[in-house]
Order: structure tokens, then C-alpha cells, then sequence
């Protein structure tokens, strides 16, 4: 079966490449577009190409991507030839090894989802030929459940995926104490799983926690034998790691749409706006349901029922003496 073409490319580049790269495309006579977050975007209507300010990284797609990658964006900008040769420059993204990430940290509403993917070379091949990319670079619902979709359709890509919905949330919380500490003991967890999945797997990938001990600690607690645990920054870049946060994301606006549905009005995703849909939600079904939508450790919860901000009256645990 012939690969499928590469649609999305993405790499990190300075600001001179940045620069060039402006150059170049208004040499090529690329039409500039307005988009969000980004220093430019321009497209010449086979190939859109985006510098994101956050990086700074060029995420490169259409139909043309392959082109342009091979024939100007390497030899013009990148002064590399990285497109295509993968397993010689990267050779641990597709070796036997599972990809843990997560959804929902961040978000005031919903539930805290943990997801993991076991890869290997064949299951990577065709995780890329797929398109899988980290979730936060993927702008639609329709494009996440379309690539859940295909990471569940490849044999032997072994998945496990933890929900805690806000009521378990809010009652595990306080155990914690802190959302790093519910994290990695979250991630310990979907690692064991797998690792009972595929015991024959020798390590895992995991995004950089912000404390690196704090997680290794929770992995060392399983007594996975000699297991590998590995932690780095944009560790999306990875395979394994972006099918896992596909996942993760998936169950995530899933469980959003669903609740939505049932309330008969949306549920906002983030934290920054989410007052108004908070303050309706108290009014129809009254305060003491909101932990059953809401995370309430959260700040927003306290304003939102009028508490002080300082007093955790939500988080169910007694003061310390």
C-alpha cells in the first residue's frame, strides 16, 4: 500500500530563518493572509505556510507540503534534509515505546483525561502516514475524532485511556494537593496499564514535568521492573506521544459535547472565559451541582459562588492545626 501524503509539517526555526523564510515566499509570489498567533501566514494555494509566534516554529500544510518541505523550506532555509529520513535522525521515535499525554489540565470545566500509545517502527510508519500530530495543533473536533479514529485502527497500537470526571477529580484532589501530584500519579497509572498490555515494552515518553523527580517517583511506586521512563520538553514531536495526546484530547470534547447536550447549552473549554456559562449553570441547577461540571480548586469557583478566593470551601478536606 503507498503512503499517503504528507498534509502538516511543522519544525522549530530562529528568528533569521523566520526571517528568510518572509523572503522567500514573497519572492515566490505566496499571497499573505492575516492569522492568528502567528509573525505571517501566506499560501499559493497547494501549500499554506505559517512562523508561530510561540516557537518560533513554521507549520507547513496542503497538498504540496512534501514539495515544498524537500525542495525549498530544507535546501533554502533549513540548510538540512530531514523530510524522509526520520528513522536515521530521530531512530528512538521508532523503537518499541509508549507515549503518555494529557487533556484538560487547564480547563475549568470538564474532566482531567490521561491517554497512552504503545509504538514501534511499523505502528510509527503509519502513525505518520496518518498525520498524527501533537492535538493542540489540530483545530478542529471533526480533525481530532478522524485521527482517533486512525490510531485505533492500526493493529498492535495498544491504547489505554484514563477519565477522571469532575467529581472524581474534586475527590482526588485534595489526596494531592497538587495538580503536578495528580498528574504523575495519573500517568503512573496509565504506564502500568500498558505495561500489562505489552510487558515486553522497555520504556516510556512522557512531556517534561515541571518537577521531573515528582513523576519518576510515581512510575518507581508501580515496581515495573527495569523500565525506562523518559521526560522531555515538546516530547509531542514523537509518535507515540501525539497519537496519546489525540486521545487524551478526544475523550476530552467528547465528554464537553455530551454535557452540553444534556444541559441544553455549551460548555466553554479553557479558563478565562467561562464566568457567564458558570453563573447559568449555578442558577438552573444550583451551587451544589457545580462540582459535578467544574473543577474546584480552580479560583473561578470561588468567585463564581461569591466565596472568598482564599477559602477553599470546596476542596473537601479539614484545615491543617
Amino acid at each position: 500500500m503507498p503512503a499517503k501524503p504528507l498534509l502538516s509539517y511543522t519544525r522549530a526555526v530562529t528568528g533569521d530563518q523566520a526571517s528568510r523564510l518572509r523572503q522567500l515566499l514573497e519572492r515566490d509570489n505566496f499571497d499573505f493572509v492575516p492569522k492568528e498567533h502567528t509573525y505571517y501566514a501566506a499560501t499559493n494555494g497547494k501549500v499554506s505556510v505559517a512562523v508561530y509566534k510561540k516557537g518560533p516554529k513554521v507549520l507547513v500544510q496542503g497538498k504540496g507540503t512534501s514539495d515544498f518541505v524537500t525542495y525549498t523550506l530544507e535546501p533554502e532555509i533549513l540548510g538540512s534534509a530531514e523530510l524522509g529520513y526520520e528513522e536515521v535522525i530521530k531512530p528512538d521515535m521508532f523503537e518499541p515505546h509508549l507515549g503518555i499525554d494529557e487533556s484538560g489540565k487547564g480547563d475549568f470545566f470538564g474532566p482531567l483525561v490521561i491517554a497512552g500509545v504503545y509504538t514501534d517502527r511499523e505502528i510509527a510508519r503509519q502513525l505518520r502516514e496518518a498525520g498524527v500530530m501533537d492535538s493542540k495543533r489540530i483545530t478542529t473536533d471533526e480533525g481530532i475524532r478522524a485521527l482517533a479514529d486512525a490510531i485505533r485502527a492500526i493493529p498492535r497500537a495498544q491504547s489505554y485511556v484514563l477519565s477522571l470526571g469532575p467529581e472524581k477529580y474534586n475527590e482526588l484532589y485534595p489526596k494531592f494537593r497538587s495538580l503536578n501530584y495528580m498528574l504523575a500519579w495519573g500517568h503512573a497509572e496509565v504506564i502500568a496499564v500498558l505495561k500489562r498490555y505489552v510487558p515486553e515494552c522497555p520504556r516510556a515518553l512522557s512531556d517534561q514535568f515541571a518537577d521531573a523527580a515528582v513523576l519518576d517517583r510515581a512510575v518507581k511506586a508501580k515496581k515495573l521492573g527495569d523500565f525506562q521512563l523518559d521526560q522531555r520538553t515538546k516530547g509531542e514531536s514523537d509518535p507515540a506521544v501525539a497519537a496519546a495526546s489525540i486521545l487524551a484530547r478526544e475523550r476530552f470534547i467528547n465528554w464537553m459535547d455530551e454535557c452540553s447536550r444534556r444541559l441544553g447549552f455549551k460548555l466553554p473549554r479553557g479558563a478565562t472565559s467561562v464566568k457567564k456559562q458558570a453563573a447559568r449553570f449555578i442558577a438552573e441547577r444550583g451551587a451544589e451541582a457545580l462540582p459535578k461540571v467544574a473543577k474546584m480548586h480552580f479560583k473561578t469557583a470561588n468567585e463564581v459562588l461569591g466565596l472568598p478566593v482564599v477559602e477553599k470551601k470546596w476542596i473537601l478536606r479539614k484545615p491543617r492545626a
